[in-house]
């Protein structure tokens, strides 16, 4: 149903022209705004639910933080010269999550979107389609994936999920290929757009 982590990764290497927006001033205005709805999913998390599962198989509430920030980590690392340490077992999934928040926005002010950063096998790519095409996809899902684990808010922003899920929808074979995304969960003809995108994801709603 869900990628595993080297292979979330690798998905970002699929051209997905379309997905999003590329200015610049959009991607960190969007990567920020989506940013803020998962680390609202963290902070209301109660202590005894980062053992819950999640969608994602094999992956736990604390899983799909640890994913997400050890992402922000590599890029925020990226963005400030420095070598962050990737989450920790030592570390409360609260704790790493605002580190690697901080990490990655804090640093996104001012920063050359246009460098090329290394992606997934080894491949270079600007910046700015990492951040506004990859990562704010990923967010975008997991923040869903959280919030089922969680029991908290599953609600996604409407347009966001409209703008991803019309960028996503030709590249169906293409994000079927091994170790990228599971098969399509079947959903209603009529149902809204959000159960729509996570169905074609993969996701049971």
């Amino acid at each position: 149903m869900e990628m595993s982590r080297n292979a979330a990764s690798a998905v970002s290497g699929i051209s997905v022209s379309g997905v999003w927006s590329s200015d610049m001033s959009d991607v960190v205005t969007r990567l920020t705004a989506l940013t803020e709805g998962f680390d609202a999913r963290v902070q209301a998390a109660s202590d005894d639910s980062w053992n819950n599962d999640s969608p994602c198989e094999g992956w736990t509430a604390r899983g799909v933080v640890e994913h997400v920030a050890n992402n922000f980590l590599r890029i925020g690392g990226l963005l400030s010269g420095a070598e962050l340490n990737p989450m920790s077992d030592d570390e409360t999934t609260v704790d790493a999550w605002n580190r690697a928040k901080s990490a990655l926005i804090d640093n996104l002010a001012g920063a050359d979107l246009s460098v090329n950063v290394p992606g997934p096998m080894g491949m270079q790519m600007p910046l700015e389609q990492m951040l506004g095409r990859f990562i704010s996809t990923d967010v975008l899902v997991h923040t869903w994936d959280l919030a089922r684990a969680v029991g908290g808010d599953e609600q996604l922003p409407h347009d966001v999920v409209e703008q991803a899920y019309s960028g996503l929808k030709p590249m169906d074979a293409m994000i079927r290929q091994p170790g990228v995304f599971g098969d399509k969960v079947a959903c209603a003809d009529d149902a809204d757009v959000q159960t729509q995108f996570l169905s074609f994801l993969g996701r049971a709603v």
